[in-house]
C-alpha cells in the first residue's frame, strides 16, 4: 500500500507533463488504483509513443494488448503497456479502433512491436 502512495506523485506529474506537451493528441488521462492511463488519438499514437520513449524515458514496451467492447461504435481498444526502468514507473496508453480501421504500427518506435 505504501508503494502506491510513493508512486502517486511521480505518475501524476508525468500525466500532467505529457498532457500539456502533447495537447490534443491525448484524449484523456486517468490515475486510478496507483496506475496512470492515457487515452490517445489513433492517428497520433506514434507521436505519443515516441514522446513517452524519448522525452519521458519510458524506454521499454512491455506488451501490446487488445480489448473488444462489442457495444461501442469503435469496438476495439489497442493498449500499450510501457515501463521506465530508470524511474521504475509503468503506464498504459489506449487507442480506439473499429473493425475496419487500420492502427498505425509502433514498429517505428519499438522494432519488436
Amino acid at each position: 500500500m505504501s508503494e502506491t502512495v510513493q508512486l502517486a506523485g511521480p505518475l501524476q506529474e508525468t500525466g500532467a507533463r505529457v498532457a500539456a506537451a502533447l495537447g490534443e493528441a491525448i484524449t484523456g488521462t486517468a490515475f486510478t488504483h496507483g496506475e496512470l492511463t492515457f487515452g490517445a488519438r489513433r492517428d497520433d499514437i506514434v507521436t505519443v509513443l515516441k514522446h513517452l520513449r524519448e522525452i519521458e524515458g519510458f524506454s521499454t514496451l512491455i506488451d501490446i494488448a487488445g480489448a473488444d467492447y462489442p457495444a461501442r461504435p469503435e469496438r476495439f481498444e489497442v493498449v500499450y503497456h510501457l515501463l521506465s526502468m530508470t524511474k521504475n514507473l509503468r503506464l498504459r496508453v489506449k487507442i480506439p479502433a473499429g473493425e475496419d480501421t487500420p492502427v498505425p504500427s509502433a514498429c517505428a518506435v519499438w522494432p519488436a512491436a
